[in-house]
């Protein structure tokens, strides 16, 4: 029995660069590996990251970071295209709204934040998750999604994606948690705030990708349907992009 290429790629200069190939999708078929990768942002890689990237073939970068994230980290690798689809950052800023009310923030307040902004996701975000969508149904991989720490805005888009393809629930929950097995925290992240704050969003939790799908059932009355509806994925483009990537 052949082995499985490994899932999590241990890159110097950015962290929790994942593979999603190989969780069995729509009709048994599993999604190919070495086309779809997800990563924190891309503008530490090392020549020796560079070169891995060359290795793997990946041409498409997809970045969900906002403008001035952007600016802090560019993202300049030659042999790659990279797409900006910018969902503007809200977390540390709530955060610090709190904080300017004249107490400090707490755990439970980094998680209700963290939820929430992942309902923006949907209720604002949704024509930059459908512009991902139009690319995937183009010829642009191996390609690589990702944000700043590469585990909200990505981790949201590809639990769509491997919905789309057909991938179970439960599975598609693990992967999604699997960031907090290999994201590293950059330490000097919104240090101003309270430790136990910043250990809440160093991580993913289950409820912050439930309050997306809660939302898309009350916007949209299933998850099928804001597929169909506000990512314009309709029976035949989910064919297409299970023809282009789950193993024949």
């Amino acid at each position: 029995m052949s082995q499985s290429p490994a899932r999590h790629l241990n890159l110097a200069g950015a962290s929790n660069f994942r593979d999603l190939g190989g969780y069995v999708g729509q009709d048994g078929r599993t999604v190919r590996w070495r086309k779809l990768f997800r990563s924190n942002h891309l503008g530490h890689l090392t020549p020796a990251d560079m070169a891995v990237l060359r290795q793997l073939g990946v041409k498409s970068a997809f970045d969900f970071r906002g403008k001035d994230e952007r600016v802090e980290a560019l993202c300049d690798v030659e042999h790659i295209e990279t797409h900006s689809l910018p969902v503007e950052p809200t977390v540390v800023a709530a955060l610090r709204a709190i904080h300017d009310t004249g107490r400090p923030a707490t755990a439970e307040d980094a998680l209700e934040v963290m939820r929430d902004s992942y309902r923006g996701y949907v209720e604002h975000n949704t024509p930059r998750f459908r512009a991902l969508f139009a690319h995937l149904l183009e010829d642009r991989a191996p390609l690589v999604i990702h944000c700043t720490a590469g585990k909200d805005r990505t981790g949201f888009a590809c639990a769509l994606i491997l919905h789309t393809l057909g991938v179970a629930d439960e599975v598609i929950a693990e992967d999604y948690l699997l960031t907090n097995r290999f994201y590293r925290r950059d330490p000097s992240a919104s240090s101003d705030l309270p430790d136990e704050v910043r250990q809440v969003l160093g991580t993913v939790q289950a409820t912050f990708l439930a309050a997306a799908f809660e939302t898309i059932d009350a916007g949209y009355g299933s998850l099928d349907n804001y597929l169909r509806d506000g990512l314009g994925i309709g029976p035949d483009e989910r064919d297409a992009l299970r023809q282009r990537y789950l193993e024949a």
